[in-house]
């Protein structure tokens, strides 16, 4: 895996989300609600750190549907960029 710094951009209209859970349960939940609201590709699951779970799916951020396409119509760009600390 890339550091966050040397990963690949997705494609335009597309954005790569990345979710860690204790538990895959809890990992598989978070990416159906998603699913709800964007169209996107089906999701990877990997071990995390400490017996975790890490899911990675990517959505078609052009094709939101419902509440998810009226908050990107609405929505501005964040002043602040780049990871957050513990993000590697």
């Amino acid at each position: 895996m890339y550091p966050v710094e040397h990963e690949p951009l997705p494609q335009a209209g597309q954005a790569e989300i990345r979710i860690v859970a204790a538990t895959p349960e809890a990992a598989r939940a978070v990416a159906e609600v998603i699913r709800r609201c964007f169209a996107g590709t089906e999701q990877r699951s990997y071990p995390a750190p400490e017996g975790g779970t890490r899911l990675h799916l990517t959505v078609d951020t052009e094709s939101a549907a419902g509440p998810a396409l009226s908050w990107l119509t609405t929505s501005r760009s964040s002043t602040r960029t780049g990871a957050h600390g513990d993000e590697v």
